[in-house]
This record gives structure tokens, C-alpha cells and sequence, in this order.
């Protein structure tokens, strides 16, 4: 028999599984398959029919078959991907002389492919955003943050090949927060420890976790209790955790490490006589953390192709580091992952905490997450774990690099934004990132700190001329104001 039509009909007997769905094409392979570029965490590869029959393959065209670029090169023909994982890849002719697929691609491609199956435990965002072009509901739509390069606030003297922020703030809660509310319901979900229809999530927080916790409730249906500090600097978050349907329990806003023992001594008190509450926990949730090694990591990697030297990240919880930091490590060892806390505040190395502005990180205690990458280790100044520094900015540095944001890359960010833009260009900047990538992560928008300090000038401005009672009047002049004629007051 023809070698070609053994081959066809070994081919057919096999019915290989390929990525959740079956496909069975009745026609030969062709020698090679060559597959399109891999986007986010989909694989979207030109069928082997089409390249044989010179039509598109309905199964094939959305995407259903997972296929990755044969190493034509090396003389691979196929590579075959089932829902568990890896199979086997078919081999050409020279099949005892070729090396063996590098361990990195192999470990890729599980991960992404076990992730859009499900298999990793429900944070599967990227098998949300590949199976549909209309989300379902808005949980669906959190992840795949835009990446962008910053241009002017670098400054004339970066070495850095570029800068590239991570816009979490693109996220529909508005924060990077929002991935981990996500990840610790839905995760709990499935291990069947909450429901709507008889549990009440609560959570402490100092405001963005809250927000998207809020916001993951009324998406499905959980009646939702927030506990924040009584600070003004929380104006925003209560209003918007009010406006998603969630309840507002303000605690005792003592600076430092008392702020947080109120609100988790509140917390504590909630769970004890409600058996129907539940609280995500976010600062010791192994699923915060694993939501940010399963999301925000594998997104790193694929949006610069590997190309990253440097990754910058302020700590709130601590998960977003010790999530993406060691995931980046393992893809390549040589990056440098940058920690950010508030010079007032430089608890993870051995520091006292003092109060700051700086919302979202600094929260006056060791983190756990921190402290897991190098158990028992002594806090202080220098690498631990997979964080190979920890690094700071003031809280009046922040607010004017995030205002610098606004005003030169047009991106409206809050004060953590700005302490880790600070330090990701002061890296740019050094020798030591000449030619290289630093990639920050920006974790919020700045619309919700109308009341931090960051606003202070503008709103000022803006209360001496729009002052009640409004003037209805349309008598000349018809222009009233200017705002390149504004002059602030003197400090």
C-alpha cells in the first residue's frame, strides 16, 4: 500500500482529541503544519485542511484546534495537545537524531492549554476570553489588562530599551484587585464552600479589593459586607462598594499596624456569629497568589514575548509579587523582581511603619505571601525568595509621578502607581538595565482618589469657579473662564 494512504488511515483510527473538541478530518495530512503566531493564551493555528483542500475548516475556524508550530526546522511534523495536556508529537523520518522539545515550550504549552480546558481550577480567564466575543457576565472580562510603553515620563536619561506598564486599572472594577476577587470566590466556589443563595461574603480591606469583591457579588448574586478604615482617603471606595449593593462597616483608622488589627478584629467577630459569612482572606488566600501565577504572569510572559529583565510591583497583599515573581523566575532566572513599599513604611525590611499616603500598599505589617518566599528568614533589606529587592518612594514622590502619568502619558493612575513608576524608571535609568525591559505593574485608576491629595491643586481650582449657586445668566461675556489664567494661592 502507498505509503501516503497507511499513513491517512493510521491518521483517521487515532481520532485524536484535540483541546476539548474532537475534529476527524477525512483527508491526508500534508508532510508539515504551519500554525499562526500564538495569541494570549490561544492558539489559533491555520488547519491542516485548508492547507490541503484550499478551504477553511469549520471546526478549524473557530479556533477549536490546538496545533502548535511544528519545529518544521528540526523535522517535527505535529505536536498533538489533549484537554489533560501534552500527547506525544509525531516525529518525521529523522526522528532518532532529533533533540528533544525544550522543557520551557512543553511546560508553555500544558499550562496555557490545561488553563482555556479548566483543568487548573476555575481561574481559567483566558478560556473565558477565547470562547466568545461577548462576556457573559462582567467577571468575564477581567484579565488581558492592556500593556503599554511609556515614552516621556522616562526621561532623557534612560538606558532601558523601554519601560512597559501593565494597565490593571483596565480591569472593569478599575484595579488589579479585581483578579484576585475573581479568583478566591470562584475558587471557594467550586470547592463548595459558599453559594448565593446562603452565604454573605465580608472582607477587610483598605478599599480596592473591596471594590471588586463588591463588584464579583452583584455579578452573582452574594449579598457582600465591606470593612474599611474611617480615613477620608476612602471616600471613593465607599461610595462605589455602596453603588455595587455591598454593605460599609468603617472601623478605627489608627496609623500603621492598629488600622488593620481593628478591621480584622471586626472581621473576626463577623465570622464568629455569622456561620453564613465567608471571607476570602485576601492576605493569607493561597488563591490570591495563585490567581496572579495562573493570570498576570503567563500574560507578562506572552505580551513581551519573553522579553523582560526587570519586573516592578508595589505590596498591598503581597500576592501580585509572590504570584508573578516566581512564575518569571522559573521562565527565566536572570530577571530581577523589584518590590515596592512607602519609604515611611519599609516594614519587609525590618523598617518601623509610620503613617503615609500611599494607598493600596504600606499596610504596616509583614505580609504573609512576602514572608512564604523565604520562611523564617529575618526582615530586612536585600533579596528574599524570588524578590531579589526591595525598593521605595515617598508618599510625595508618588503622587507627583502619578501626576506626571496623567499630564505626560495621558494615564490617569492612583499614588501606588506612582511609587512603582518611580522605581521602574529610576532602574531605567541605571547601568545595569542598559538594553533592557522593565515592566511595571500599574494596579489602579486614579479617578478614585478624588479625595487623596494627588487632587488637591485641581480641586481647588475647580471649587473657585464652580461654585454654587450656578450663573444662568447669558449676558456678555459669553467665555467666563480660562484656566491657563488661573493662579493658585500661595501654600
Amino acid at each position: 500500500m502507498h505509503a501516503a494512504h497507511s499513513e491517512t488511515r493510521h491518521y483517521r483510527h487515532r481520532q485524536l482529541v484535540r483541546a476539548r473538541l474532537i475534529c476527524q478530518p477525512p483527508y491526508p495530512r500534508p508532510e508539515y503544519r504551519r500554525t499562526t503566531a500564538i495569541a494570549g493564551f490561544g492558539i489559533r493555528p491555520r488547519c491542516a485542511h485548508s492547507v490541503t483542500q484550499g478551504h477553511q475548516c469549520r471546526c478549524c475556524a473557530n479556533a477549536h484546534i490546538d496545533a502548535l508550530q511544528d519545529y518544521t526546522s528540526q523535522g517535527y511534523k505535529s505536536l498533538y495537545f489533549t484537554p489533560d495536556g501534552l500527547a506525544a508529537p509525531e516525529l518525521g523520518r529523522a526522528a532518532a537524531a532529533l533533540p528533544p522539545l525544550p522543557s520551557s515550550f512543553v511546560a508553555f504549552t500544558r499550562t496555557m492549554l490545561m488553563l482555556r480546558s479548566g483543568a487548573l481550577g476555575g481561574r481559567g480567564l483566558a478560556s473565558r476570553r477565547l470562547s466568545s466575543k461577548i462576556c457573559q457576565n462582567v467577571t468575564e472580562a477581567i484579565g488581558h489588562t492592556p500593556m503599554v510603553q511609556l515614552n516621556r515620563v522616562v526621561g532623557p536619561h534612560c538606558k532601558a530599551k523601554r519601560v512597559l506598564a501593565k494597565l490593571e486599572m483596565q480591569n472593569p472594577g478599575g484595579s488589579v484587585k479585581d483578579r484576585i476577587a475573581l479568583g478566591m470566590i470562584e475558587a471557594a466556589e467550586k470547592r463548595g464552600e459558599i453559594h448565593p443563595d446562603r452565604t454573605t461574603i465580608v472582607e477587610a480591606t483598605s478599599g480596592n479589593t473591596g471594590i471588586g469583591i463588591a463588584m464579583v457579588c452583584a455579578a452573582r448574586g452574594y449579598k457582600c459586607i465591606i470593612i474599611m478604615p474611617q480615613l477620608p482617603p476612602m471616600m471613593e471606595r465607599y461610595i462605589i462598594c455602596r453603588k455595587f449593593g455591598a454593605h460599609v462597616h468603617l472601623t478605627a483608622g489608627a496609623p500603621g499596624a492598629p488600622m488593620v488589627e481593628n478591621m480584622f478584629s471586626h472581621l473576626s467577630d463577623l465570622l464568629a456569629n455569622n456561620k453564613d459569612y465567608w471571607s476570602p482572606l485576601q492576605f493569607e488566600n493561597r488563591d490570591n497568589v495563585l490567581t496572579h501565577e495562573e493570570t498576570t504572569g503567563p500574560e507578562i510572559w506572552d505580551q513581551t514575548d519573553g522579553e523582560v529583565d526587570f519586573f516592578v510591583a508595589g505590596a498591598g497583599t503581597g500576592g501580585t509579587m509572590a504570584g508573578v515573581g516566581p512564575f518569571l523566575k522559573k521562565k527565566k532566572p536572570s530577571i530581577v523582581n523589584v518590590c515596592v513599599e512607602p519609604s515611611e513604611s519599609r516594614v519587609m525590611t525590618g523598617a518601623a511603619s509610620d503613617k503615609h499616603t500611599i494607598v493600596g500598599i504600606g499596610a504596616g505589617i509583614p505580609l504573609k505571601f512576602i514572608e512564604e518566599l523565604d520562611p523564617g528568614a529575618e526582615w530586612r533589606d536585600g533579596p528574599r525568595g524570588a524578590v531579589d529587592r526591595f525598593a521605595c518612594a515617598s508618599s510625595e514622590e508618588s503622587t507627583a509621578w502619578a501626576n506626571r502619568l496623567a499630564a505626560e502619558e495621558g494615564l490617569l493612575v492612583g499614588p501606588s502607581t506612582g511609587a512603582a513608576c518611580k522605581v521602574a524608571c529610576d532602574i531605567a535609568s541605571s547601568d545595569e538595565a542598559a538594553g533592557k525591559t522593565v515592566v511595571v505593574v500599574f494596579p489602579s485608576s486614579g479617578i478614585r482618589y478624588i479625595t487623596h491629595p494627588m487632587w488637591a491643586g485641581i480641586k481647588m481650582e475647580a471649587a473657585s469657579i464652580l461654585a454654587p449657586p450656578p450663573d444662568f445668566s447669558n449676558a456678555p461675556p459669553l467665555l467666563r473662564w480660562r484656566s491657563e489664567e488661573y493662579v493658585p494661592p500661595d501654600p
